[in-house]
């Protein structure tokens, strides 16, 4: 069976104006529906500036995006209720509570009345945030942290969903908790990229892997070709390494 493509990128640039920075230097990729895509490139590889492209966040230099059949950045509006973003970055209001911050970005995202309750319960209980609904978020630890600001980007199932170090620092319960549950959401169906430093979660999680470096792609297969294809590597950390060098990055 032949999957759709859910994104198209063709000869993708972007310049930065003010600092002269070339981040992204002609890539073309597409992923296809049902994929579950890491994206892996040292510090200032491109990967942040990539995914922001096709948020629709920034504009490229040159070249075209394509989601679901609609030009980014200008037809973004059309389709944004399809996608959704988890960012690296803590996205959340810290003197509202738990509970305020999930039914806030629920409502935002379109649910109101019994449905906004019934899917907020659904994630609350998923995520074993129960206890913690009436805390104060500036008072929760990293990992409730972690936990809703995972719920803002899936309140409402979106079809493409894309995730930048959704595990950043969290310990190894909730981040097995949290592979399960993207594992479960893929396997029903939703296209998921996925931007992460850790090697073994890619390779497990994954089932295509693509390498940037200096803004260029430089690898594209699954996990295991890409192992077996580097000869004296035995995992994907060590292909990561062979690939990109291992001079420390700002």
């Amino acid at each position: 069976m032949v999957m759709k493509p859910v994104i198209t990128v063709r000869d993708l640039v972007k310049r930065y104006n003010n600092s002269g920075e070339t981040a992204l230097r002609g890539i073309s990729l597409t992923v296809h529906e049902g994929e579950f895509l890491g994206l892996l490139g040292p510090n200032s590889a491109g990967k942040t500036t990539f995914t922001s492209i096709l948020c629709g966040l920034i504009t490229p230099t040159t070249g075209t995006v394509t989601i679901f059949d609609a030009g980014i950045p200008g037809s973004i509006n059309r389709i944004k209720n399809r996608m959704g973003l988890v960012p690296q970055e803590i996205a959340l209001y810290t003197g509202l509570t738990v509970k305020e911050n999930i039914l806030l970005y629920g409502r935002l995202l379109g649910y109101h009345g019994e449905a906004l309750k019934k899917r907020a319960d659904e994630l609350t209980d998923i995520f074993r945030l129960e206890e913690h609904l009436s805390k104060l978020l500036l008072h929760c630890s990293g990992g409730i942290k972690r936990r809703v600001n995972l719920i803002t980007g899936i309140f409402h199932s979106p079809e493409l969903l894309i995730l930048d170090e959704p595990t950043l620092g969290v310990d190894i319960q909730l981040r097995e908790m949290i592979f399960g549950y993207l594992s479960e959401l893929n396997r029903k169906g939703t296209t998921i990229i996925y931007t992460t430093h850790y090697m073994k979660e890619a390779e497990l999680l994954c089932s295509r892997v693509n390498i940037i470096d200096n803004g260029m792609l430089i690898a594209d297969g699954t996990p295991s070709e890409l192992i077996s294809e580097s000869e004296g590597c035995a995992d994907l950390g060590q292909v990561f390494l062979k690939l990109t060098g291992r001079d420390l990055r700002d």
